[in-house]
């Protein structure tokens, strides 16, 4: 049995990391295995040699993150300890096999509403450095990953940089299972229930007032996947969500419509195509011819990379091995197995 002390200067930065009702330091020793007990701006942590460090290094890690005003979630707190975990502090041998360029820490985005947000699993580590490398990224996987969340984002950091000069959003118009009918309004207004999830995210990333303006002003442009076709996306990041629910025709059309100095991204998940049935999923199509492609990452995210809710996670394992048992799985490519790697970039090859 060990036990570590940590005392932190800032009181309220250390409120942000024990979390409201050290609702965050209850999750650390439910992880972990391990007690956390704060008092006042000091903790004591008591468990196994191996875990009260990790949970040391997790604590340090969150008081960095709280010393820059950046508010402290549950979720933070797993991403913390899977990343202390491939850090290799507490397995550095396995680590040594997995180290990624450029240092030992997750990778992250910046925004001006959310400050750093870092990749919270492998998965993700790998689909940010892909998004950094790579002009045309494909992202497959579950619901909950945080794939488009953090496409988002990423397009977000970009326009915020200025390397972009706008967003364009854009799916398929294809309804999961129902049929709605005709929809009320303008083109907008139209294709916005379709993109909730995408409007959430740019609003945990953006300021409303900032969001608002730019859809008036067009720097964020809401473009349905029909309206596409003769266009050329020059500056600008495209994202194409809920892509498994595309035409192999309408994918074609969509990646050719890059220009210069814009990025794509391209999200969906195989398993929820919501097509007539023998219709070819587009997504699926473009995932395999374009998979030795120059320039063209790709990036699969598994059961055990859902980060919204650890239920969510169970339900998603649940209906895939059902799925699988019944032989009735529509995707490209069988899920990996335990152990296996997850998620992986399509390498650079040389100019």
């Amino acid at each position: 049995m060990a036990q570590i002390s940590l005392t932190f200067e800032d009181n309220k930065a250390a409120s942000l990391v024990f979390g409201h009702y050290d609702q965050n330091l209850a999750h650390l020793e439910r992880r972990l295995g391990v007690l956390a007990n704060a008092n006042g701006n000091c903790v004591v942590v008591r468990g196994a040699p191996e875990a009260s460090e990790q949970a040391r290094r997790v604590l340090e890690a969150l008081y960095e993150r709280g010393r820059s005003g950046a508010p402290i979630t549950v979720g933070d707190v797993d991403g913390a300890i899977q990343e202390s975990a491939f850090q290799g502090t507490l397995f550095p041998a396995a680590a040594d096999e997995v180290e990624p360029e450029g240092g030992g820490g997750f990778e992250g985005i910046a925004t001006r509403r959310r400050g750093l947000v870092k990749a919270r699993n492998k998965a993700q580590d790998v689909y940010l450095r892909a998004l950094k490398a790579h002009e045309l990224v494909f992202a497959e996987g579950p619901a909950g990953t945080g794939k488009t969340w953090l496409a988002v984002g990423w397009a977000v950091s970009l326009l915020e940089r200025g390397e972009v000069d706008k967003i364009i959003i854009t799916r398929p118009a294809v309804e999961a299972g129902e049929r709605l009918g005709f929809l009320p309004g303008d083109m907008r207004e139209k294709v916005d229930p379709y993109l909730r999830p995408i409007y959430d995210a740019l609003y945990d990333f953006m300021d409303a007032r900032h969001v608002e303006r730019a859809l008036a002003t067009g720097i964020i442009e809401i473009a349905p996947l029909a309206f596409m076709r003769g266009r050329t996306l020059t500056s600008a990041v495209v994202l194409l969500d809920e892509a498994q629910n595309t035409t192999t025709m309408q994918m074609k059309m969509f990646l050719t419509r890059l220009g210069e100095g814009s990025r794509m991204i391209v999200n969906g998940d195989p398993t929820q195509i919501d097509l007539p049935h023998g219709q070819a999923s587009g997504l699926v199509e473009a995932s395999r011819i374009l998979r030795e492609v120059e320039g063209v990452g790709r990036i699969r995210f598994a059961e055990g990379d859902v980060v919204r809710h650890d239920l969510v996670r169970r339900i998603v394992a649940a209906y895939d091995a059902d799925a699988r048992a019944r032989g009735v799985v529509r995707g490209p490519e069988p899920t990996p197995k335990p152990g296996a790697r997850r998620a992986e970039a399509s390498p650079e090859k040389p100019a």
